[in-house]
């Protein structure tokens, strides 16, 4: 067990998940007297978000050539680090909002802090761990931004904000979830 102590502590898992926590209380205390219910997904995206980006900074240890020494397998360690991270996230979200009102669904959480790691890890692959961050941030800002998703590129590009039965939706979450994370597992994060 003090292996998996001194693995947290290296990946600032304690920090990551505070920031985690703090953020979706902090748009919880804000939105819970709005009274909009699960129709505007926009806050709970940006809780998603903010949490995998915390969670993003912990993709990559302290010492990259020592990560690469170690004569453990990295491969399963990597993918259960991004697969647990999403989990994480998620979970705090459905925590938070089952305390008050309810701002979005489960399958909508689900997908969207699935697909949201799944760019994290894809962004500490083509990155590094310190830059993983950049590539949530720059989807998120896309589909904040971007018109009415009425065609299937714009469905795909604001694949965050449609609703959970959104097959475009479903589909890039899904892809995004498990390239990004196979990459991260195999490859690593960037030097």
């Amino acid at each position: 067990m003090r292996w998996l102590t001194l693995y947290a502590r290296s990946r600032q898992v304690p920090a990551s998940l505070a920031v985690v926590v703090i953020s979706a209380v902090a748009v919880w205390a804000l939105t819970r007297d709005e009274g909009e219910g699960p129709g505007d997904p926009r806050m709970c995206v940006l809780v998603l978000a903010a949490g995998a980006m915390a969670a993003s900074t912990g993709l990559s240890g302290q010492d990259l050539a020592l990560d690469r020494t170690a004569a453990i397998r990295w491969v399963p360690r990597r993918a259960a680090h991004v697969l647990f991270a999403g989990a994480v996230v998620g979970a705090v979200l459905l925590t938070v909002q089952a305390g008050g009102e309810e701002m979005a669904t489960t399958a909508f959480v689900v997908r969207d802090s699935a697909g949201l790691m799944g760019l994290a890890a894809l962004g500490a692959a083509l990155s590094g761990g310190p830059y993983a961050w950049t590539l949530p941030f720059a989807w998120l800002s896309l589909s904040f931004f971007a018109p009415p998703a009425t065609s299937a590129p714009m469905q795909v590009a604001t694949w965050m904000l449609l609703p959970p039965g959104t097959a475009a939706g479903t589909w890039t979450a899904l892809v995004l979830t498990v390239a990004g994370t196979t990459a991260y597992a195999c490859a690593g994060p960037r030097r």
